[in-house]
């Protein structure tokens, strides 16, 4: 079964969710923006509210059933209607992964930047063979996605929220060292770059001159 199939993963669904305080307090603002009759609007906002509940609560960022049949209740929509939601857009997992999800782009830009081997380097770090696997300490789960929309920092690794990009294979595994040590990389370039400016810094109107207003 594909990894967005609800019933892909019946035998481990937890019989019980509710939204916590942290999680009632942010879905109050969320909830506000949508007017009366069209509360169905916020169904992605609450989804993705109560993914990242299971993530800081359980160590795992994913959607169990539990989940979705709140949302259901509390915008008063049918069931099957929030997971077709959850099954149609990519970012809602629905089953268990790593306290890491690690998103490689195979997208053009990233590959021929050297995306294969930073996939590479996630397989050897995390001991696992393929994407869509996760690792025997339930630290890393690996994908392949499309696109991350960072292709002038090819190539790129999603890493929960966070993107560190201009990757090679030794900064690579210096990222996934340094999370499997419980420290936190700064995301972004790893080779110096000031955010999307060119290598060695912006050089944009650098050689042009103005004459002070008279």
């Amino acid at each position: 079964m594909a990894k967005n199939d609800p019933a892909a993963v019946g035998a481990v669904q937890p019989e019980h969710f509710a939204f916590d305080a942290e999680s009632e307090a942010k879905l109050a603002v969320i909830l506000k923006r949508y007017p009366p009759g069209r509360q169905a609007s916020a169904v992605m906002p609450l989804l993705d509210l109560a993914q990242r509940q299971m993530h800081r609560t359980t160590g795992s960022g994913w959607l169990p059933l539990a989940a979705m049949d709140v949302v259901a209740d509390r915008l008063q929509m049918p069931k099957v209607r929030v997971y077709e939601v959850a099954k149609f857009y990519s970012m809602m997992i629905l089953q268990p992964i790593g306290r890491y999800h690690l998103q490689i782009c195979t997208g053009t830009s990233c590959w021929l930047r050297g995306s294969d081997r930073v996939a590479e380097v996630c397989k050897k770090v995390a001991g696992i063979e393929n994407f869509g696997e996760t690792s025997a300490d339930g630290m890393f789960t690996l994908s392949g996605v499309e696109c991350l929309g960072a292709c002038v920092n090819a190539p790129v690794l999603k890493v929960n929220d966070d993107y560190y990009e201009d990757l090679d294979a030794e900064s690579t595994e210096k990222v996934l060292e340094a999370l499997k040590h419980g420290e936190h990389p700064k995301p972004g370039p790893v080779n110096g770059r000031q955010a999307s400016a060119p290598e060695g810094g912006p050089i944009a109107l650098a050689s042009l001159t103005f004459d002070k207003a008279e």
